[in-house]
């Protein structure tokens, strides 16, 4: 694997932590959401993990903004696919007290990453 300043970030490791949280939250749902709902709410929480390490890797402050935006979409899908889990009773408000704590520091992580280089933009330098 290559070595890469990404993997040093906590944002980066948080994420990792939830998307190996959300594998083991799905593997309990229903076989026919295997294709539907399993596949989505885990495509969206690899996409968050990912575009975390692919805004790290851009040089350019509004890349890396870009990346950081795409990843905090991404939790949203999460969020709003838990949410729908639980009204279809694949998952209990406690698995969602669980996964929560991460997800919402994710969120304001990836928050506060995207506030840095707007206030760093708006100064005009460029990272």
């Amino acid at each position: 694997m290559l070595n890469l300043s990404h993997k040093d970030l906590l944002v980066y490791k948080m994420a990792l932590k939830l998307v190996r949280d959300i594998y083991v939250l799905t593997n309990s749902f229903p076989k026919n959401e295997q294709y539907i709902l399993v596949s989505q709410i885990r495509r969206a929480v690899i996409s968050a993990c990912s575009n975390i390490a692919e805004g790290a890797a851009r040089k350019w402050g509004n890349d890396r903004k870009k990346y950081y935006s795409i990843a905090r979409s991404s939790l949203v899908e999460v969020d709003t696919q838990l949410e729908a889990a639980l009204v279809l009773d694949y998952i209990r408000t406690e698995d969602l007290k669980q996964i929560e704590p991460g997800l919402v520091a994710i969120f304001k992580m990836l928050s506060k990453m995207i506030s840095n280089l707007e206030s760093n933009q708006a100064d005009g330098n460029v990272i």
